[in-house]
């Protein structure tokens, strides 16, 4: 073709679209009309986000979702919190109106896959987050459209006895240990969290590092053999530092090490877990099941704990334990935000082959936040019954919430998470 007419050639097929392939003209609920055949007679007809502040300085104020149907009554709860980042999720949930509007909702897997790809620029915590809150809520209208409990439809329960799980440790000092170790055991509560003390240097000092090894036996010593003790180092932890610690700390025999340093550097927290029989947890900053691919691969972790509302909800964490489970891994999924999501993880916690225990972040003692969950949803709930959180029995997630119950919890906006420095006021890991 001469050079004239291909130019020409151009041009004309420009008019029709972006010659790179990049532009193309919007179209309205893909699936609603493509999947008519196929599909069930429930469509979205609303997508409502709330911001719900338990207190106006939170830096997590719980960002519900709530999809509705054109069934009377039918209507779907999901949970997209993300610490320090609210009011952004809130408006990505906004966003994601255009993908759902006139869809059907029993498409769980369709809408997941549009909203991630679609948006191109691959996920990150704000839009796992949205994507979270939102697949969250397809699953609930699922379940109470088929009448089960979603770990059922999962092909749950795996132990009818419910999902083990542990609160963290809220010990001020080593006198009150004795007294948590009592109550643990009217509970039935076998399995607890802590941290370590302060924050750290690259390189640290012998002081600093014998003092976090004492903080840690401590614990050990104080809550005795019989219940199982995680330590959260919160990613604190150069891996130079997190490498001495792992295996200083192995005659306490831990349950797990969580997040020994940062988690983008993959390598480096191999290195740390090579030295260590310790089993090494992480997870909860991951978007994706995608994301823990590389971690699995290279055998960095033994334990993952990938976040329901930042992942990508039930769709997403299901994947991610399936993936561990072909590798020999094992799920203890992260849970540090609101009732929803915590409800949620239940149901896939109860269904995986490989759950070995779910966090809640709560204390062995009911704090304001239980108070308010079991004012709007009528049951205590995310409190363990004899060390374990019983199954709903009730359809999709197993509760019921109204939106008039949230206004007493105004959003009071985003607030930035903890910001911590060094001495020198260079930024420190939290």
């Amino acid at each position: 073709m001469q050079r004239r007419l291909f130019l020409g050639a151009i041009g004309a097929s420009a008019k029709a679209a972006d010659i790179c392939g990049c532009s193309f003209a919007p179209q309205a609920a893909l699936g609603a009309e493509a999947f008519a055949g196929v599909g069930s007679k429930i469509k979205i007809t609303n997508v409502k986000v709330f911001g719900v502040s338990l207190t106006p300085d939170s830096d997590r104020p719980y960002v519900f979702v709530k999809l509705e149907t054109n069934q009377p009554g039918l209507h779907g709860w999901g949970e997209g919190t993300l610490e320090g980042k609210a009011a952004a999720v809130m408006a990505c949930v906004e966003d994601f109106k255009d993908f759902l509007i006139g869809a059907d909702p029993m498409q769980v897997e369709h809408h997941w896959q549009s909203m991630y790809v679609h948006s191109f620029y691959r996920a990150g915590p704000v839009i796992g987050s949205a994507i979270s809150g939102i697949d969250q809520a397809l699953w609930d209208i699922r379940g109470k459209a088929l009448g089960l409990p979603v770990y059922k439809l999962l092909g749950g329960p795996i132990d009818p006895r419910g999902v083990r799980g542990y609160y963290h440790l809220r010990a001020r000092t080593k006198a009150d240990l004795p007294r948590i170790r009592e109550e643990a055991g009217r509970q039935g509560i076998t399995c607890f969290k802590s941290g370590i003390p302060g924050y750290y240097e690259w390189i640290e000092t012998h002081a600093k590092i014998s003092r976090a090894v004492q903080a840690m036996a401590d614990l050990r010593e104080g809550l005795g053999d019989g219940i199982d003790l995680g330590i959260d180092f919160h990613a604190k932890t150069s891996p130079s530092v997190a490498a001495i610690l792992v295996k200083e700390v192995e005659p306490l025999k831990l349950l797990f090490v969580e997040e020994p340093c940062p988690p983008e550097n993959v390598k480096a927290m191999q290195r740390i877990a090579r030295r260590s029989t310790t089993p090494i947890a992480t997870g909860e900053r991951l978007v994706a099941a995608y994301a823990c691919r590389e971690l699995i691969e290279m055998g960095v972790v033994d334990i993952i704990q990938t976040d329901i509302n930042h992942v990508g909800g039930i769709t997403a964490l299901w994947k991610a334990g399936a993936l561990a489970e072909a590798s020999g891994i094992a799920m203890a999924p992260h849970a540090c935000e609101g009732p929803i999501g915590g409800l949620a993880t239940l149901h896939v916690d109860a269904a995986m082959p490989n759950f070995l225990v779910q966090e809640i972040c709560s204390g062995i003692e009911i704090g304001l936040q239980e108070k308010v969950w079991h004012e709007w949803l009528g049951f205590p709930a995310m409190r363990m019954v004899n060390g374990r959180f019983p199954l709903p029995e009730k359809p999709g997630l197993g509760f019921e919430l109204k939106e008039e119950s949230l206004k007493k919890y105004p959003f009071g906006g985003t607030r930035p998470m903890a910001r911590v420095f060094h001495e020198d006021g260079s930024v420190a890991e939290w």
